[in-house]
């Protein structure tokens, strides 16, 4: 099937909802509800999808900080600190900006959350506390760490052993080990990975959603491509489209021998008849997000991208398949989707698949655990992965299929389906 501004793979029958072309402002008549002026694209057929949304509960949060305590005791850890991002979000649903000024939490293994902020915060962070109540501050002209060195001896004692949430920022970890020189530091990841890499069935819902959503916005930017489009009108259109559907979302995209590029090229493109577009993106529910890969022809493919695309497209069905066995690792899924790509005549090794096979989602949009040579890790219920095999040809074109799943009772689940071929990018 033909991808150009007039036809987009049996639109009628796919998304009848979404099937108008891409038109130039000077086409378009501006009265038009939903309509995005800068583009000419009437998205008012998108309609908010949010509404079935439950957000993660508070109970399901307390359940959080409990695992963290319980593999704190296991791992012989006694307090755990966190400071705002990711994992502060995850545990105790508490955003804040970063600053130059410690804000940060600290779980000890056994006990109640307690905060740190500067004084002049006091009362802004303490709207935002939704488990335990201690906020302990500092002065300007005070240090922070001497306060985290407080709360360790309140907590814990003189001496223990402190675990640092991994993106903690090192100036932070310094300066409290500069004060609470008896305590031995480590990496905290058996406690945070520990707990998020096995996602609930709540989490699973809003990934799913994410998903959903995403699939739609690329219905809306394929149904509108036009030759001479540029990267930046491709994602314009993908932002609004999302914007439309009711998050906040992006699909990047290169064009013709950009594509051999795993993540693109800073270069300016235009789309032209016969290019390959590699497209990537996603969007987050509840802080949850997708990540999908599409790589279609504007216009007729031809065999050689029909040999490499059903060749990646094969590689990521066996991995797909291994995963549905028991004791399989993480390691084996890279090793058989890149066995695939290589007995195909796209090797040896990382010749052409020039990265691992897909990495772990949640909320962050690459997270433990890796699909990737040397991870043991074996699969168990409720992780969740990217399974994206590429061949990228410099100076040719390159070629990804990327679809998330996660491990649910009876093996794997795809988030998205994958295309069933080149001219099909949606199931």
């Amino acid at each position: 099937m033909k991808f150009n501004r007039r036809s987009f793979i049996k639109a009628a029958a796919i998304a009848p909802a979404i099937t108008l072309p891409f038109v130039s402002c000077s086409e378009t008549d501006n009265s038009v509800k939903g309509q995005n002026s800068g583009t000419g694209i009437d998205y008012s057929n998108l309609q908010n999808m949010m509404g079935d949304v439950k957000p993660i509960s508070r109970e399901e949060r307390q359940s959080r900080i409990e695992k963290a305590q319980e593999l704190m005791r296991k791992n012989k850890v006694d307090a755990l600190f966190l400071e705002p991002g990711t994992s502060m979000k995850y545990f105790l649903d508490f955003d804040f900006f970063l600053s130059e000024r410690m804000v940060a939490a600290v779980i000890p293994a056994n006990g109640d959350v307690m905060y740190v902020c500067p004084k002049f915060e006091e009362d802004k962070v303490g709207e935002l506390v939704k488990f335990g109540s201690d906020i302990r501050t500092w002065e300007e002209h005070e240090s922070p760490y001497a306060v985290v060195k407080g709360i360790l001896s309140d907590k814990v004692g003189r001496t223990g052993t402190l675990g640092i949430e991994e993106r903690c920022r090192f100036f932070l970890y310094d300066g409290i080990k500069g004060e609470a020189s008896g305590f031995n530091y480590v990496l905290a990841d058996d406690i945070t990975a520990g707990c998020r890499i096995y996602k609930s069935a709540s989490e699973i819902a809003l990934l799913q959603k994410a998903n959903d959503i995403t699939i739609d916005a690329y219905k809306k930017v394929f149904d509108s491509l036009r030759e001479g489009m540029t990267q930046d009108d491709f994602r314009e259109v993908a932002t609004q489209a999302h914007k439309a559907l009711g998050v906040t979302g992006s699909i990047g995209a290169n064009f013709g021998k950009w594509t051999a590029f795993p993540h693109g090229s800073s270069k300016m493109q235009t789309l032209k008849e016969g290019d390959v577009i590699l497209a990537d993106g996603g969007c987050a529910v509840e802080g949850y997000r997708s990540d999908i890969s599409r790589t279609i022809v504007f216009g007729k493919p031809t065999e050689r991208h029909k040999e490499v695309w059903n060749l990646a497209k094969e590689a990521q069905a066996a991995a797909f398949d291994l995963a549905s066995k028991s004791g399989t690792t993480c390691e084996d899924l890279d090793k058989v989707a890149r066995g695939v790509i290589s007995d195909g005549g796209f090797g040896p090794d990382y010749k052409y698949f020039s990265h691992r096979l897909g990495h772990g989602i949640g909320m962050d949009g690459h997270e433990w655990t890796n699909l990737v040579r040397g991870n043991k890790t074996p699969l168990e219920k409720g992780m969740c992965f990217s399974n994206e095999p590429g061949i990228y040809i410099v100076g040719e074109f390159g070629v990804r299929v990327e679809d998330c799943m996660y491990i649910g009772d009876d093996g794997p689940v795809y988030f998205s389906q994958p295309s069933p071929s080149i001219d099909e990018p949606f199931a």
